[in-house]
């Protein structure tokens, strides 16, 4: 079963920047998507971005031309890198790995607080 470990988040004022990244443990196959979700209090779990094994991404609305999803195919990782954060950002972050005819993953979660 593969296992998704996150790190990188923090407490950074508005306008700073974080990089999350999420590893997986074992062997993920040739056709899988990776995303990262966020949850913020009182509100649904939302996707932020997403990347495609093939290395296409998308992204939130509320994110785009803020935040970059990237891979590490060597490493198993996929990493998320957040500019000109907001307070609005602040929410736990969880990163997803979905497996060709596998069950998904998720990570355990890492808080990322915008905050001065």
């Amino acid at each position: 079963q593969v296992q998704l470990v996150e790190s990188g988040g923090g407490l950074v004022q508005p306008g700073g920047s974080l990089r999350l990244s999420c590893a997986a443990s074992g062997i993920i196959g040739s056709l899988y998507t990776w995303g990262w979700y966020r949850q913020a209090p009182g509100k649904s779990r939302e996707l932020v971005a997403a990347i495609t094994s093939g290395g296409a991404t998308n992204y939130a609305g509320s994110v785009k031309g803020r935040f970059t999803i990237s891979k590490d195919n060597a490493k198993n990782t996929v990493f998320l890198q957040m500019n000109s954060l907001k307070p609005e950002d602040t929410a736990v972050y969880y990163c997803n790995l979905r497996m060709l005819g596998r069950p998904e993953a998720w990570g355990q979660g890492t808080q990322v607080t915008i905050s001065s």
